[in-house]
Parts: structure tokens; C-alpha cells; sequence
């Protein structure tokens, strides 16, 4: 008998009406770079269960690592309904649905890797990023292996296994007449689909065409985010705004614009969890509901919101599949109660290539990267951010000169009436702590920078 099944077995004694139990046992390597070299490897274990019990529509829920007594934990759950009141929009919990499969997820390999085989990845990220103009490299490798098991008292019971492999490189300069930086990063889920060539290669390129940078004017520009940057703004600037929670309270900067134009009409904004390679693929969410790929803006159009079961319930609606327990630094963890989340933000990517784009751009930056990106009035859509490295002013078509770093207050809302360009390199981008995304360059006009 499984560990969620002994649970469930628990809650059918106390004649709970429903209850859901969430295990989870998983792998973590963890390998940081300092001052150009290996400093740390950490190989963690952890096993855990979650259980979420809904009685009289009171929710309850408690988690416990202590398998020997993981039945105790349903008695956990059922004290901590005592404080809570009835939410009688309550529904059920899922059913047993066929779900579908996802393609390259799993990699045996990545499952198995020993610290050795992971140090010898770290390493070659550390190689690819020498030059002779790089000070400095830091940086980290995180591998993580799980699998997860999903049963309720409706008769659902679902078992996934998943890998995640993702590293990102610093490289410091203080050649030239200021320091400069830059990042190189790449994410998967196989070795197949991972290059540690590739986040060398790249920190160094935006470390040293960084170096002895140029001011930028206090204008307004045609600029050119690089994946890196917009998939910044997609974690931190776009996502919440799709929330089914987020709208329903009005507060989201889309309130009242469902069915209605918000963006360019070449501009697709998907939740895909489907994806080969996504970091937040799977083939269903961490509820037991299936997962669909959904478009968010199709053709510019407002087109849905994604929510989980309970604040899907509590609007009246069904779930679309996005119950997230959202784990460091990838992957999920043992957490009683999921909240919505999308799982890959991706932007259809088009035929155009970035060096076309420079080429039609008459007074523009190249952004490479974005750091400090947070709402500044969610409700409006406006929004700070800050890009100090990876800049490069383009004049007449060509990219002049390296930039010094600007500040960015624009307004989403306006941002997506104003794309226009999407470029053919889609990547899988990655922020720390942050929701995976897949995008390509993206040309946006008319946004003023101001020089810091």
C-alpha cells in the first residue's frame, strides 16, 4: 500500500467527505561557482506528502516528511478546519480522466546523474566562459530528478516522473572604463536538450561587447528585448494579469477587456504545458486535472484566464488545469494547497531574425537583460524594470556602441499595442525562484529609458 493510499485509507475510517493526499520524493543537485571555479555540491533527498481534506466544504489541510506516521497527519488536517469557515462553492475533487503524454520530460540519465557527472557539466560551463577579457565567473548548476504521486477519494490516481537541468553563468569584466557583466543561461528537461557550451558562450558574447559602454539619451526608443529580458517581464509583469483570482478581483490591468483586442494582431500569448523541453510541462496539474495547451491572447485578442479548482469553483467556472505546488528550484514540492499558476508562458515565435530587426530599427537598444522588474500599479499595468548589462545603442540600422544602464517605466497595456516585431529564436527561459517561459526576441516601439 502506497503512502497516499494508507491516507486515504485514514480518511475513509474518519468518514471524511473528501480528501486528497500529494507525495512527492525527489533528488536535488545543487553545484555553485564562485571566483571562477567549483566552491559547492549539495545532493539532497527529500520525500514528503500533503493532504488536503474537505469536510462539512471546510478545507483542511498538513504535511509531514515523518513517513512512519503519515496517517497522523489526516487527524492534523481535520484540527485545522476548527478555525476555517464552510466554503460552500466547494465542488469535488477531480476524477480519474485518461491523460495525455508529453514528450521529453524524463531523462533517465538526469535521474541517475552522480556528482562526479555533475561537476563534469559545471565544469564545462566554467570552460566555455574564459576569455581573456572576463574577470571573474560565477554562477550555478541545479538538477533535479522527482517523481509524484496524486490520489483523492473520488478514485483519482496519478503517477508522474520528471527531470529539470538548468544552469546560467556570470561573467564579470572590469576591463575598459567601467565593469560590466553578463549572463548566460539555458534550461531543460534532458541532457539531449541542454547545452553547458552554449551558457559560457553566451555570458561571455554580452560580457565583452558590453565593455566601455556609452551613455544612453533620456528618449524614447524602438527596443529590441532578447529572450532573457522578455521572459522577465513575462514572469513578473505579465502572468498575474491572466489569473482567474488576479481578474475576478479586479486586479488585473485587463479587467473587463475578456473577448476584447489588448495586443498586436501577430502577438499569441499561449500556456503551454505540452511543450518538449518546458520546465513547467506535465500532463496534469498538481491537482489531477488534465492539462491543455491555452492561448491567453490569440491574435491579439484576450482570449482566457487559468485557474485552479478552488478559485475556479468560487467564480462559478471549471478549472483550466493550473494548480501549481511550485517547488525550489525547479520542479514541486509537498505543499497541502496549490495555487494557479500557468505553467510555460510562451510566445509564438515568427519568421523575422534578430539581426533583420536591428537592420529595420533607426534609434533603438538591444536589451539582453532585465534586473528589478516588479509592478509599480498592477491595476493600471505600469511597471519598473532595469537593464545594466547586454545593452547596445542601434543608429540607422547598425548597433553603434555598447549602452550604459537605463531605467524602464512603461505600462503593459500600451507595451503589447505596440509590438512589432517577433523573432524566429525561441529559448526556454528561466529566472530564479520564478515561472519558466518560452519566448523569442520581441521588438517593441515607443518606450522611453531613462539613463541611470
Amino acid at each position: 500500500m502506497s503512502s497516499c493510499e494508507k491516507v486515504l485509507s485514514k480518511a475513509k475510517s474518519l468518514n471524511l467527505d473528501e480528501c486528497e493526499a500529494f507525495f512527492i520524493e525527489k533528488k536535488v543537485t545543487t553545484i555553485r561557482i564562485t571566483d571562477s571555479e567549483i566552491a559547492e555540491l549539495k545532493q539532497n533527498q527529500e520525500r514528503g506528502i500533503a493532504v488536503r481534506i474537505i469536510h462539512g466544504k471546510k478545507i483542511g489541510s498538513a504535511k509531514t516528511s515523518n513517513f512512519e506516521k503519515s496517517e497522523e497527519i489526516i487527524e492534523k488536517a481535520l484540527q485545522s478546519t476548527a478555525l476555517v469557515k464552510p466554503k460552500n462553492f466547494w465542488k469535488s475533487l477531480p476524477h480519474s480522466a485518461k491523460f495525455p503524454s508529453v514528450d521529453r520530460t524524463y531523462d533517465k540519465k538526469l535521474a541517475e546523474i552522480s556528482g562526479v557527472e555533475a561537476s563534469d557539466i559545471a565544469q564545462t560551463m566554467i570552460d566555455s566562459a574564459k576569455h581573456q577579457k572576463v574577470t571573474t565567473i560565477s554562477g550555478s548548476l541545479n538538477i533535479v530528478s522527482e517523481s509524484i504521486e496524486i490520489a483523492n477519494s473520488t478514485g483519482l490516481n496519478c503517477t508522474n516522473k520528471a527531470t529539470y537541468i538548468a544552469g546560467n553563468i556570470n561573467a564579470d569584466s572590469n576591463f575598459g572604463s567601467l565593469p560590466v557583466s553578463g549572463v548566460g543561461a539555458v534550461s531543460s528537461r534532458t541532457t539531449t536538450g541542454f547545452s553547458a557550451e552554449t551558457v559560457g558562450i553566451d555570458a561571455i558574447k554580452m560580457c565583452v561587447n558590453s565593455i566601455n559602454p556609452e551613455s544612453c539619451q533620456s528618449e524614447v526608443y524602438s527596443i529590441i528585448f532578447e529572450p532573457y529580458a522578455i521572459g522577465e517581464m513575462l514572469a513578473f509583469v505579465f502572468s498575474s494579469n491572466f489569473n482567474l483570482k488576479t481578474y475576478s478581483e479586479k486586479r488585473s490591468c485587463f479587467v473587463d477587456k475578456l473577448g476584447k483586442n489588448i495586443a498586436t494582431e501577430n502577438f499569441n500569448l499561449i500556456d503551454d504545458p505540452h511543450h518538449p523541453e518546458g520546465i513547467g510541462s506535465k500532463p496534469f496539474d498538481d491537482e489531477g486535472v488534465i492539462t491543455l495547451p491555452r492561448y491567453l491572447i490569440k491574435s491579439g485578442i484576450f482570449t482566457n484566464t487559468f485557474s485552479d479548482l478552488f478559485y475556479a469553483y468560487k467564480e462559478g467556472k471549471e478549472s483550466t488545469g493550473n494548480a501549481s505546488r511550485m517547488g525550489m528550484p525547479m520542479g514541486r514540492t509537498a505543499q497541502p494547497i496549490p495555487f494557479p499558476l500557468p505553467h510555460n508562458l510562451r510566445i509564438d515565435g515568427d519568421k523575422i531574425t534578430k539581426d533583420e530587426m536591428i537592420k529595420n530599427t533607426k534609434k533603438g537598444l538591444l536589451v539582453g537583460r532585465l534586473w528589478y522588474t516588479y509592478p509599480v500599479n498592477p491595476e493600471r499595468g505600469d511597471f519598473s524594470c532595469t537593464a545594466r548589462s547586454g545593452i547596445k545603442i542601434i543608429e540607422n540600422g547598425i548597433i553603434k556602441n555598447p549602452g550604459k544602464s537605463v531605467r524602464i517605466v512603461h505600462n503593459l497595456p500600451t507595451l503589447l499595442q505596440n509590438i512589432s516585431a517577433i523573432g524566429d529564436d525561441t529559448k526556454n527561459v528561466l529566472q530564479w525562484g520564478s515561472l519558466p517561459c518560452i519566448t523569442p526576441t520581441v521588438k517593441v516601439e515607443g518606450i522611453k529609458v531613462v539613463p541611470i
